[in-house]
């Protein structure tokens, strides 16, 4: 007992030693933080450095084994090839009229070019050089010979699948996913990967890692995304065919600001195995692979494609349903809803003019007839009501078809409450989490900001706001999150309810497809982070799962532009002047239109959407012509 007494009395007697212990260990733990993260920012900067020349050393083999080529090969005619469409350069192909080389070398140096001015690759798959001697020997498959791009998430033996993010780097794939494994048995040879944004759920196109994917048409703008790589590089001529993912327009943002064709397929349609998310276990809003294309035949024969029976087994979970031809083929009337303005964005003059004047080419198509009312019996009870009945039928059969005006249900209930919730139950903490470890890209760093702040503030910041900015109080409410399990499961059960309800009313519209905007022109830099308000066009179709596509079918005017000077918005509100900051300067930029048909109906969409660009083209021949 002595010895402890004498023991403390040390201790009590040598307080000064013990605070300049406590200030040493307290110093010596925040010197530790601070190393820790030095090291942490050390390694980030290598893994991106290494990243970095990875993709330049593929590039560089690449121009290398280009040059050898045409030294071997100088009569090659790259414009000539370049020039064609899928569907005929996969009928030279398989006719023998072109070699699998010529084609595959005149794409490898177009993408090569192209990527110089847009920065639009994360790396050019060398075993692509061994596959085209292997595909050149056996001659299978629709897309025999043909070279094929793939954005960067699409899992390819031994490349990283970064997603962007730079704790994905350095873990390169064990295996092929799904769909390329399919690409490869139809003969197609993927080639290159293509970029997109930061954490995908985004729809610009930049990351830390690859840097800012532009826009074709415009160097000042960016390309849309997430699959933004590969909008740019078919835009570019670099690809003839390639496939995205779309989680809320990733596909259809980038093919109209690119000015191509894309679809986003019903969810659960084509194989996702091997696509790599940002995180995994969302399921509210699920992302779909498609293609991309020039045309909407080469989206429909890359569908043709991956609808195969090599797909359904190696993917059981996929429904084997092929390829429906006959519906693609259909040259039957549709009766058609049409959409210009959803009530939440006030569409930019060019959307909305581009749906107006697809819509007149559809009416005079003949598309959606109006029926005449049945003549009953009892309805005619004199000769005058007779013949009455008789001439509104005849006046029915001679007016002129109509679309079907059409109005989304619920739609800002379902863009908040389901879809932000939905894609965000965690409040937004996995994407957070993917993004430590290395600095935040500039077109992403305004949409996570607020996915920092504790529970608690958004919900103070949300009530604040309020009064003065009521769609940005609603947001931050549901960057909350679910909260709970049994939250997510009620969230799960009012997304199906949401489904159905928006059924039941293209029942009772009875319409077959739907025409409505896309959003558009492409944007100037670093405002796609700030206007996630404006996906509401796009991403409602991914909650309801049903197929979407998009057409190219003008260009911004003069008179767009001018128009666009006196473009308010529907709430008058900062995210209204940031969307018309967003787009102005536009002029010249690809205008697209979007189609719509219900889930499975993939072949419907791509028939609609064929029509579509059919009508236009035939349009622009007619105008053409002199004395037009």
């Amino acid at each position: 007992m002595e010895k402890v007494k004498l023991f403390l009395q040390g201790v009590g007697l040598d307080r000064r030693t013990a605070a300049l212990l406590t200030g040493a260990a307290c110093g010596a733990g925040a010197l530790v933080v601070l190393l820790l993260k030095v090291q942490t920012r050390r390694e980030a900067q290598d893994k991106i450095r290494r990243a970095k020349d990875r993709r330049a050393d593929s590039l560089q083999r690449a121009e290398q084994a280009v040059r050898r080529y045409k030294q071997s090969h100088p009569g090659v005619d790259l414009a000539f090839i370049l020039a064609k469409s899928l569907t005929e350069l996969t009928n030279d192909l398989q006719e023998g009229l072109l070699s699998p080389e010529d084609v595959f070398y005149s794409y490898m140096e177009k993408t090569l070019d192209v990527n110089k001015d847009l920065n639009c690759c994360t790396g050019i798959l060398l075993e692509s050089f061994e596959e085209l001697e292997t595909v050149a020997s056996k001659k299978e498959g629709l897309l025999y010979g043909v070279p094929v791009s793939i954005k960067e998430n699409y899992a390819y033996k031994n490349h990283d699948s970064s997603c962007g993010v730079i704790v994905n780097l350095d873990r390169p794939d064990q295996q092929h996913s799904v769909i390329v494994e399919v690409l490869k048995r139809q003969g197609a040879i993927p080639f290159v990967k293509t970029n997109l944004p930061q954490g995908l759920l985004n729809y610009d196109c930049g990351n830390p890692i690859y840097g800012q994917t532009v826009n074709p048409h415009h160097l000042q703008k960016t390309s849309g995304g997430s699959s933004g790589g590969e909008g740019a590089l078919v835009a570019g001529g670099g690809s003839v065919l390639g496939f995205g993912s779309d989680v809320g327009g990733s596909i259809r943002i980038p093919a109209s600001f690119c000015g191509v064709c894309g679809l986003k397929p019903t969810a659960g349609r084509l194989s996702s195995t091997g696509l790599k998310p940002i995180y995994r276990g969302q399921k509210s809003v699920p992302s779909s692979p498609g293609p991309m294309a020039r045309d909407v035949d080469g989206v429909a024969l890359g569908m043709r494609a991956l609808l195969c029976d090599h797909m359904f087994a190696l993917d059981p979970t996929v429904p084997p349903i092929p390829f429906n031809m006959q519906m693609y083929q259909s040259s039957e009337p549709l009766r058609i809803g049409y959409l210009e303005d959803d009530g939440l964005t006030q569409p930019s003059p060019s959307m909305a003019r581009g749906v107006r004047e697809v819509k007149a080419l559809l009416e005079q198509a003949g598309h959606t007839v109006r029926h005449a009312p049945t003549l009953h019996a009892p309805t005619a009870t004199t000769l005058f009501d007779l013949e009455l009945l008789c001439l509104i039928r005849v006046l029915f059969s001679l007016s002129v078809p109509q679309l079907v005006p059409y109005t989304p249900p619920r739609v800002f209930y379902a863009l908040n409450e389901l879809l932000v919730k939905g894609l965000l139950a965690d409040g937004g903490n996995s994407l957070i989490k993917k993004l430590e470890g290395g600095p935040v890209d500039p077109c992403l760093l305004q949409q996570v900001m607020p996915y920092y702040l504790p529970k608690w503030m958004k919900k103070t910041l949300s009530v604040l706001l309020k009064p003065v900015f009521p769609r940005a109080s609603v947001a931050l409410r549901s960057l909350c999150g679910v909260g709970s399990v049994e939250n997510l499961w009620k969230q799960h059960s009012d997304i199906e309810d949401y489904i159905q309800e928006t059924i039941a009313e293209w029942r009772r519209l009875n319409i077959d497809v739907l025409l409505c905007p896309v959003i558009g022109p492409a944007f100037n830099f670093f405002y796609c982070g700030k206007l996630t308000s404006a996906l509401s066009y796009m991403a409602l179709y991914n909650l309801l799962t049903f197929p979407a596509g998009v057409v190219p079918v003008s260009t911004v005017t003069a008179g767009d532009e001018e128009e666009l000077g006196r473009y308010e918005g529907h709430h008058q509100d900062y995210w209204d002047r940031l969307f018309k900051q967003a787009v102005t300067g536009g002029e010249g930029l690809p205008v697209a239109v979007q189609c719509v048909a219900l889930p499975w109906q993939d072949e419907l969409c791509l028939r609609f959407m064929k029509e579509v660009e059919r009508l236009v083209q035939q349009n622009l021949y007619s105008s053409s012509l002199p004395g037009a």
